[in-house]
């Protein structure tokens, strides 16, 4: 397995316990975790995969014993470690709604200004997600709650804006 076949869904927070188990905190666009029976973990620069022997979801945070993680120690050397799932295991989102991950690159169009930029990456700061579009060599901060989208279109990499008059010359 490698990266670009995976998406990232959070990452081990610290241990929990003295039997080998971890927090995970959990990203917000995260799918349910209870019927996943493995999880990749980044270790060195690999996809290491890692067996669920149990898990205890509460919020933003899981509660995970591992296979094979049997110490505080063993789980003390996964902190830190990025979680990734397969792309194939992610589930599909309603009409409108996207992945942080899937729209990288994708061409920003306001209905007035016309093509923005493109996406370069998507910042989630708390609760809300910003998109972050390159012009030239200016960026653009779109938050993605509220009125500016106003379609999404993943054939053919195209997001439909409409800004507040002066909002480019913040």
């Amino acid at each position: 397995m490698n990266l670009q076949s995976c998406f990232k869904i959070g990452y081990v927070m610290k241990t929990h316990g003295l039997k080998g188990e971890v927090t995970f905190a959990l990203a917000p666009d995260c799918p349910e975790l209870e019927d996943i029976e493995s999880v990749f973990l980044q270790v060195r620069n690999q996809l290491v995969p890692y067996f669920i022997h149990s898990i205890s979801i509460k919020g933003t945070k899981a509660y995970v014993k591992l296979e094979d993680v049997n110490s505080a120690e063993e789980a003390e050397a996964l902190t830190g470690c990025s979680l990734y799932l397969p792309r194939e295991s992610r589930p599909a989102l309603p009409r409108g709604e996207f992945y942080s991950d899937e729209i990288i690159d994708f061409e920003v169009i306001d209905k007035d200004f016309g093509l923005l930029g493109r996406v370069r990456e998507v910042q989630e700061l708390g609760i809300t997600r910003h998109l972050i579009v390159v012009q030239e060599k200016k960026e653009i901060m779109i938050p993605v709650n509220g009125p500016f989208i106003q379609g999404v279109n993943k054939s053919k990499k195209r997001i439909n804006v409409e800004l507040p008059e002066g909002f480019l010359d913040l």
